[in-house]
């Protein structure tokens, strides 16, 4: 028999997700001194955060999480729905500021300007979010608790991003790269684990089991993300400088100085040269490295999965969770991804 898959529920709610944005936007409309938009000229806001959400577009439909959470809980996904579109606009606002943060020239596009998207990002992130959650018909208590959980969110991604960002490859260790990637990219999903969990009725011990469980499998995504950044040869993270886990893992795997010192020179210059990135990327994938990835994935699959064992709860959805863990643990690279030695100038 076919297990339910988080890309099933995807498929039956996605444009149920969309209608949450879209219907959160139209309450624009009734803020004070807001001039009302018609059928044929949105408001400018409408109109700013619906072309962030169309240029910001997600590669995984991962805004299902809570939905999911809550019908392991519960049985039911639909009333975690306007948490799956918090969970949306969150990350659409989170990855334009993050495009931002990296210089990336793509954070403007024609017709959507960089002042346009910063405004937009705000909304997406923080205003829609909360109207999104003052409107749920829940006792108050409930939506304070809700709110709260998005302040949380903010504050604990930030710190992580801001580690991410002023991290420094020769201090770095496997320990202070999760502890970035347990803030940047787990404290969002921990925050929609736990509200989930919060709106589903869940006893304290269990929001706080979900709450982990969003860090753990936020970490698992982020060491997703990063191998598709070298699998689809974008290489971002080795033109940005970004201290990734795997690149920790080849700092401690270096079994000479001379080695980790050629892995130190070559990400230095990766920022402005592709040979060496090229000669960094090689550097990554070799086994030794990719071996102590690929075990450290292992542990932090198996933690995840434990985790869903002990919380227990409706079993279809249970088992989706399962697959999307599954999912995200995969290890995608290989030596054979090395590239070639680049004939260039070092310089190039």
């Amino acid at each position: 028999m076919k297990c339910l898959t988080y890309l099933d529920v995807n498929e039956e709610f996605a444009h149920r997700i969309e209608k949450e944005i879209r219907a959160a936007l139209a309450r624009l409309d009734s803020l004070p001194s807001h001039a009302p938009a018609t059928a044929k000229a949105p408001g400018a806001t409408e109109s700013a955060v619906t072309k962030l959400l169309h240029h910001q577009t997600m590669r995984h439909p991962l805004a299902v999480l809570p939905m999911l959470v809550h019908a392991t809980e519960t049985g039911r996904p639909e009333p975690a729905l306007p948490l799956s579109a918090v969970h949306l606009l969150w990350w659409t606002s989170a990855c334009y500021l993050d495009d931002l943060a990296d210089g990336h020239r793509a954070a403007a596009s024609p017709g959507f300007g960089q002042s346009e998207g910063l405004l937009a990002s705000l909304i997406s992130g923080t205003v829609l979010p909360i109207r999104i959650v003052q409107s749920l018909p829940v006792p108050e208590a409930v939506r304070l608790r809700l709110t709260a959980e998005i302040a949380t969110g903010w504050a604990v991604g930030t710190e992580g991003q801001l580690r991410d960002l002023t991290g420094i490859a020769d201090h770095a260790t496997r320990d202070t790269v999760v502890t970035a990637y347990r803030g940047k990219s787990g404290g969002p999903y921990a925050m929609v684990t736990a509200m989930a969990a919060i709106l589903s009725g869940a006893a304290e011990e269990s929001v706080e089991q979900w709450r982990e469980f969003g860090f753990l499998f936020g970490i698992l995504w982020q060491l997703f993300n990063d191998q598709e950044d070298i699998l689809t040869g974008r290489n971002e993270d080795l033109a940005n400088g970004t201290v990734t886990y795997l690149l920790s893992c080849a700092l401690e795997q270096a079994a000479t100085p001379r080695r980790r010192e050629q892995l130190l020179g070559r990400c230095a210059a990766a920022r402005h040269s592709r040979r060496a990135r090229s000669e960094l990327a090689r550097l990554l994938l070799a086994p030794d490295v990719l071996r102590r990835f690929g075990a450290d994935l292992g542990t932090f699959r198996a933690s995840a999965h434990r985790l869903l064992d002990e919380l227990g709860g409706d079993d279809t959805y249970r088992q989706a969770l399962h697959h999307l863990v599954d999912h995200a643990a995969q290890l995608l690279l290989h030596p054979d991804l090395a590239p070639a030695p680049l004939a260039v100038p070092a310089s190039a």
